[in-house]
């Protein structure tokens, strides 16, 4: 049973960014991507919420099979491709298109042959992000020796490093090496931006765009949070106050001590702690929203438990909720308190948080 923690999924959020995107990349398709279980919203209701997207971008085999156990009809792709041969012949049971990033996975696909006849196909290209991708200078190669394999026309994707970073050396020196890469090949279907890209670089959108985190109303970076770029938040996690003390001038709080008391104070205890994947690393002061306003944390939090400094906020009750992070505090804030991103408190919420869609029908 759940100790109060909750985490709210607003799927009109969801629709709202779509649109967003729709917006931005108005001659793209999109590929939404629902990876990581939906970004740690729920693949299967997310894949409802964004039933728009043209198709959806899986990290894994697994996702895939999650999906079409649910009844998701729509296109999938598989991002990182398949990792043996076996894997691939599931990616073709499962309907899904594939991404080749190596010459193991094109080994593969070519020792299958007929069977990859109606599975469309995507090669990655290194760009200079230096994770996945072939080399700008075998892809002609690599592209023709797919194209022999499917009836698909073969698609070319690659992956920004810095599309976050307004100055644009890192991105035109990718879009370059992507250029070079398209030489010798003919009408192939092309896959660039991610969220940061639609967002900033709109020369990249071309025939599809793959929105990630910016779908659920997080911002992929430009030291903005999704509030300021019109995004609407998708996540609304609470906690109730579970206890209410009161601590002398001088006293310290929590594990270590390291919250000490510089004048007479009430601390609210909230049952959220690093075991519900609110990280243990939190500074003091991190914002929490509570009464109408924000209060800082106080002292290092617990696996079960965190505590904040409530003396400025005299009339806080037992059992009234705190958000942590969601339509009155951005996540891009309270992460940016912590020195990480909100991709990583939006993935790590566990599973002992309940989340509660609300849905549009």
């Amino acid at each position: 049973m759940s100790r109060g923690a909750c985490a709210t999924i607003h799927a009109q959020a969801l629709t709202t960014n779509l649109a967003r995107v729709r917006e931005l990349a108005p001659n793209s398709r999109i590929w939404a991507a629902i990876k990581a279980d939906a970004y740690g919203h729920g693949a299967i209701d997310a894949a409802r919420a964004l039933r728009d997207a043209d198709g959806f971008a899986l990290a894994s085999l697994g996702e895939a099979r999650q999906l079409r156990d649910a009844g998701v009809e729509k296109p999938l792709i598989l991002l990182e491709g398949t990792v043996d041969i076996e894997q691939a012949r599931q990616a073709i049971e499962l309907d899904c298109a594939t991404v080749v990033h190596q010459a193991d996975q094109l080994a593969q696909l070519e020792s299958l042959g007929p069977r990859v006849q109606q599975q469309p196909l995507w090669l990655k290209v290194d760009t200079g992000m230096h994770r996945l991708g072939v080399a700008p200078d075998v892809a002609a190669e690599y592209w023709q020796r797919l194209s022999a394999l499917s009836d698909h026309p073969v698609g070319l994707l690659s992956h920004f490093a810095a599309a976050d970073d307004l100055d644009p050396t890192a991105t035109e020196a990718q879009l370059a090496a992507f250029e070079r890469a398209e030489r010798g090949i003919d009408n192939a279907p092309v896959s660039l931006a991610n969220s940061a890209g639609i967002l900033a670089w709109p020369q990249s959108h071309r025939d599809w765009v793959r929105p990630g985190i910016m779908l659920y109303g997080a911002s992929p970076g430009f030291d903005k949070t999704g509030l300021d770029l019109g995004l609407a938040p998708a996540m609304t996690v609470t906690a109730p106050v579970i206890a209410i003390r009161e601590v002398p001038a001088g006293d310290r709080v929590g594990y270590g001590g390291r919250w000490r008391a510089e004048r007479p104070s009430r601390i609210a205890t909230i049952a959220m702690g690093y075991g519900d994947g609110y990280p243990r690393h939190a500074p003091d002061g991190t914002p929490v929203w509570l009464g109408g306003q924000r209060v800082p944390l106080a002292g290092k939090v617990s696996m079960d438990m965190l505590t904040v400094d409530v003396t400025d906020l005299p009339k806080v009750q037992l059992g009234e909720s705190a958000e942590l992070w969601g339509a009155h505090l951005s996540v891009d804030e309270v992460a940016q308190q912590m020195g990480t991103v909100g991709y990583e408190l939006l993935t790590r919420v566990s599973s002992r948080v309940p989340r509660q869609w609300r849905h549009l029908d």
